[in-house]
């Protein structure tokens, strides 16, 4: 069979895709940035794979759909993205439907949100249930599998609980915590999407999915916390209103903030399966909630995570185009460069560059690092708790705390890093190794006079934090 799979270099899509190879359907991904995707990973897959590339809210940039495609996964989304979100989504589906018109395709899947028709819903929801009326307009069938939270490593909601279990030991719970959901693995969420093109009888239908447990948002905090052997108290409070909500997540959590209030608008929404039709056409091993928060954990202990929510350049301020500008600007700019020769091997010097941030941290003034992510986050930007996708992998489009790779070519030994911290400016930081040494070039463009002053005012940090990190980087050091 072959499928089309959107958003391919999603959350999702990137834990869909090697399920379809596995079952031995032939794939067409289309992605925004093909070298955002990890088609190394995929070499087994042959010509069993191919890549498209164009961005659904530019119709102009998509490519002609192969006119031979079976099925297409529909699995994209733009609330991270933060502003109208909700017009966003209604314009992507609008651009999907009329290029899967013209094809031989006969069924479209979409993976949705569970919502009770009984209930006013968020915008974030009630968004959901608009991609779906845009959806079943096309000439395809449309099957929904509509989910509530879903547990997997990576994902933004396990990725919230996950912050809050760690850091808060004593934690003020607004009301929205007493609402119910039915969380599912992700790991049923690719077997539900896999197991629909097992069924023909389940096209233009919809089906709620859900794990085996109805559940409070507070006992998933709990819950988590017995997982990880951590005592945590909770103090119900009445009055930390939505918006407050909003700014209490993203300042304790790695999401940015228009994500934070997406999700805190669905939180008044129960999400509950309204009925179980699905269990009996695809009957599977439903894991338990505690069951999905191990195995989470267990492959984040393993740097086994294959996506997560903050890689998607929805979760940051980047344009996505920008990632073609290569170059640093050269005019009406700040630069703050080090040379210097490389004392290890080249093969250290680049292994130490590619290492940096996240948990390994940075080689010189680290507390400054964090003490700027702090104040970051404090003024709306999105700090350094995104982290990193692997400790030692990089590729173009991947978060690295507040910078944003451009450019990872590790071949010629060149890394590009774009400042998504808020800043009167734009900062770009580069390193280059070769030719025996290690050159390390920060950029800054001010925006009027308080971008001057703010290059100034920090001036005193550069002269001690960058040539120490070079000097280290150099003798691969940390």
């Amino acid at each position: 069979m072959h499928l089309l799979v959107t958003g391919a270099n999603g959350y999702i899509g990137l834990r869909l895709i090697p399920a379809l190879l596995e079952a031995g359907h032939r794939v067409t991904a289309l992605v925004r940035d093909r070298r955002r995707f990890p088609l190394d990973d995929f070499s087994s897959a042959g010509d069993r794979l191919q890549l498209l590339e164009g961005d659904f809210l530019e119709p102009d940039t998509l490519p002609e759909f192969p006119n031979d495609v079976d099925v297409a996964y529909y699995l994209l989304h733009s609330m991270g993205g933060g502003g109208d979100f909700v017009e966003r989504e209604k314009r992507v589906a609008a651009h999907f439907v009329a290029a899967l018109d013209p094809t031989r395709c006969q069924r479209t899947i979409y993976l949705s949100g569970l919502t009770d028709p009984n209930q006013e819903l968020s915008p974030h929801l009630r968004s959901r249930n608009e991609v779906e009326d845009l959806l079943r307009s096309a000439r395809a069938s449309l099957t929904v599998l509509r989910a509530s939270i879903i547990v997997g490593s990576g994902s933004a909601s396990f990725e919230i609980v996950r912050d809050l279990g760690e850091k808060l030991p004593v934690m003020i719970c607004p009301r929205w915590v007493a609402t119910r959901c039915q969380p599912i693995a992700i790991r049923n969420v690719i077997e539900y999407l896999t197991g629909l093109l097992d069924h023909p009888t389940t096209a233009s239908k919809t089906y709620d999915i859900g794990g085996p447990e109805i559940l409070r948002y507070r006992d998933l905090l709990e819950g988590y916390a017995e997982v990880r052997g951590l005592k945590r108290y909770f103090i119900p409070v009445p009055f930390l209103s939505p918006g407050l909500s909003s700014w209490w997540l993203y300042l304790m959590t790695s999401t940015t903030f228009s994500l934070a209030r997406a999700l805190v608008h669905s939180m008044k929404n129960e999400t509950i399966c309204q009925d179980h039709a699905i269990r009996s056409i695809i009957p599977l091993s439903l894991l338990s909630y505690r069951d999905a928060v191990e195995l989470a954990l267990a492959r984040i202990a393993q740097n086994r995570v294959p996506s997560r929510w903050a890689d998607s350049l929805q979760a940051g301020t980047l344009d996505p185009g920008f990632i073609d500008a290569v170059r640093t600007p050269e005019h009406g700019v700040f630069i703050d460069q080090q040379t210097l020769p490389i004392t290890s091997t080249r093969k250290e010097a680049i292994e130490a560059v590619w290492s940096l941030g996240g948990r390994n941290g940075w080689p010189s003034m680290n507390w400054a690092w964090r003490i700027r992510g702090a104040l970051d986050r404090i003024f709306g930007g999105t700090g350094i708790r995104r982290g990193r996708r692997h400790p030692s992998e990089l590729r173009p489009g991947d978060p690295l705390d507040f910078w944003r790779v451009i450019v990872a070519d590790r071949k010629a030994g060149r890394l590009m890093l774009y400042a998504e911290m808020k800043l009167p400016g734009e900062a770009w930081l580069e390193f280059r190794i070769e030719d025996d040494q290690l050159k390390q070039t920060a950029t800054f463009r001010p925006q009027g006079i308080f971008g001057r002053l703010y290059w100034f005012a920090v001036l005193p940090f550069h002269w001690l934090l960058f040539p120490l990190m070079a000097r280290r980087l150099a003798g691969a050091s940390r």
